[in-house]
């Protein structure tokens, strides 16, 4: 393997020899070119016979290029690669899933980059649709009859096309289908003897350039004014900024529309950074919930705007508990055209006044120039005091040593462990941090990092995930993938040698049943023996650092893997951090 290039864009590519070109192409040949025709640069995959014939054509047809495949050896990490890199460049890559049972092993990655709202194109395969062409037992167990009906309720769209030019059709809509706001996975499924039919010519491809996905739709302008008057003539107006893009101007004219109203903005950890944390009017630091000084404004307020914020009603119930909302409710989001039936990622139904049914990078200039200055400054609650680091390896340590080790370093946080206080960073830039994976998955940390690093190669910006020890133990083969393709990304192990949460869980159970709380261990602890995870970082050829076990020795390991991300490697980092959550910020 090469030696890492940490200036250089692009991965290590696995070279196929070069085959001869011939006048006869396969039905497989038709999906791969027009892969490349709607500019899909990788596909993540875990190899399957279902799709041999795909994977044929994008080595020797394609030559391993545009799409290049990124091999993984588990399908969840196939798809939290592809989510990882949407959330950087809200652009779409693709994942292959073998046959049913590589679908059924991803499930839990595509509900988080449905949850997520994250654009991807799943490549799915079946056995021969057609009997009497089926191998005996292997590909009988490899078909289902509806493939996609696996995933349909929280899929956007998905379709198996019984030829190869129906395929390229099925190709162009679901990758349009996935960029259009509000944005999510698709699937399509091929089936293996359409991979595998020999057409002669190639034929005709539809052209990607007219079935471009459409651009935000525009809010209605008596709706903008509605609301524009509301916030202009308010006296103590909040905004809570949710969903929006990694673009660099969006996140400006989110700062000027505070700034012109002098409203305090309230962020959620679980989503990518909306804005500055350490601006004057950013009100208290992210967190899963809203912090007692938030609930507190929030409650206060005469007008709240929503720019798609995670889970509004249940927002403002943490606020106002079972009191009336007297607030006026501004709500920006599309995010209902998604909602349905099969699972409840809607959440509680919020009351809105004024709803402007868009996404939030096309609604906060119209705000912006429609509404009045304010020059009544905000009440701000007063900012908690972070507390002082134990002398034990913490979480609060970690954090003091992070924002030490990055100073003049741009980084982009993949993932933070739960328990984490949204204060220990701040996030200045809207790809600072990209928030966590929608679907509360354990498992998407390492992934999701490597897809992020992907996305980064070459940009001068390092992703740092912050996994818990069960996030990364269920991930962890994300970073063969990784070192293979000389990804750079740290991955900082917070490890607690538990399934923590639920062992909070368990003590608050037997409390409330009067019932021994030095139990609630049994059936949580990662312990006796403890896992040696840098040990296993290294048997994949990542730097492992650890176990770090002494406070005095956190800001050397993590600028020790620092350094070696920034020289273009993959480093793990085990830290033994005390059992225990800081979210009091």
């Amino acid at each position: 393997m090469n030696s890492p290039d940490p200036t250089s864009k692009s991965i290590v590519h696995d070279a196929p020899v070069a085959s001869r070109p011939g006048e006869t192409f396969w039905g497989s040949d038709v999906v791969a070119l027009m892969l490349r025709e709607l500019d899909i640069p990788y596909i993540s995959l875990v190899p399957g016979a279902s799709y041999r014939g795909l994977h044929d054509s994008i080595v020797n047809y394609l030559g391993n290029r545009a799409p290049q495949m990124v091999l993984c050896v588990h399908e969840e990490t196939a798809v939290g690669i592809a989510h990882g890199y949407a959330k950087v460049t809200d652009k779409i890559m693709a994942a292959g899933l073998h046959a049913n049972i590589g679908l059924m092993r991803a499930i839990m990655s595509i509900y988080n980059a449905w949850c997520d709202r994250a654009p991807m194109l799943i490549m799915g395969a079946s056995g021969p649709w057609d009997a009497t062409q089926r191998r005996p037992w292997i590909d009988w167990i490899h078909t289902s009859s509806d493939q996609g009906g696996l995933i349909r309720n929280f899929t956007k769209w998905d379709n198996q096309p019984g030829s190869p030019v129906a395929a390229a059709e099925a190709l162009l809509r679901a990758t349009q289908i996935a960029q259009t706001a509000p944005k999510g996975p698709t699937y399509v499924n091929l089936d293996v003897s359409l991979q595998e039919s020999q057409l002669g010519p190639m034929p005709a491809l539809p052209d990607p350039s007219r079935n471009v996905p459409p651009r935000s739709p525009q809010p209605a302008p008596e709706l903008v004014a509605q609301a524009a008057k509301l916030l202009s003539e308010a006296k103590a107006p909040v905004i809570l900024m949710g969903r929006c893009s990694r673009s660099l101007d969006g996140w400006n004219a989110r700062v000027a529309l505070a700034e012109k109203l002098n409203a305090p903005v309230c962020t959620n950890v679980k989503l990518a950074a909306a804005f500055p944390t350490d601006h004057p009017l950013h009100a208290s630091a992210p967190g899963s919930y809203l912090t007692d000084e938030a609930r507190a404004m929030v409650r206060e307020a005469d007008v709240v705007l929503s720019l798609d914020f995670l889970d509004l009603a249940g927002t403002l119930k943490q606020a106002f508990g079972d009191k009336p909302i007297i607030a006026k409710v501004i709500q920006v989001s599309c995010d209902q055209h998604n909602h349905r039936g099969g699972g409840a990622d809607h959440f509680g139904l919020p009351p809105m006044d004024v709803y402007l049914m868009c996404e939030t990078d096309a609604a906060v200039p119209l705000l912006l120039n429609a509404v009045t200055a304010r020059s009544t400054p905000p009440r701000m609650p007063p900012v908690p005091a972070l507390p002082d680091p134990p002398n034990a390896v913490s979480l609060r340590g970690v954090g003091i040593a992070l924002e030490q080790a990055t100073r003049g370093v741009d980084v982009c946080y993949t993932r933070f462990p739960l328990g984490w206080n949204g204060a220990y960073t701040h996030f200045r830039h809207p790809l600072d941090y990209i928030g966590h994976d929608g679907g509360a998955g354990v498992g998407s940390g390492p992934p999701m990092t490597v897809g992020a690093g992907l996305a980064l190669k070459g940009s001068g910006r390092i992703a740092i995930g912050l996994c818990g020890d069960g996030d990364f133990l269920m991930g962890n083969t994300a970073v063969w993938t990784a070192v293979h393709y000389q990804i750079p990304c740290l991955m900082i192990v917070c490890n607690n040698r538990s399934f923590y949460n639920d062992e909070r869980h368990q003590g608050n159970m037997a409390k409330h049943r009067g019932r021994p709380v030095e139990n609630r261990w049994i059936g949580q602890r990662i312990d006796d023996p403890p896992v040696d995870i840098a040990a296993m970082a290294r048997s994949q050829g990542a730097l492992g650092i650890g176990p770090v076990e002494k406070p005095e020795d956190v800001l050397a390991a993590i600028e020790q893997g620092i350094a070696a991300v920034r020289a273009g490697g993959v480093c793990v980092i085990d830290m033994h951090v005390l059992p225990g959550y800081d979210t009091r910020a």
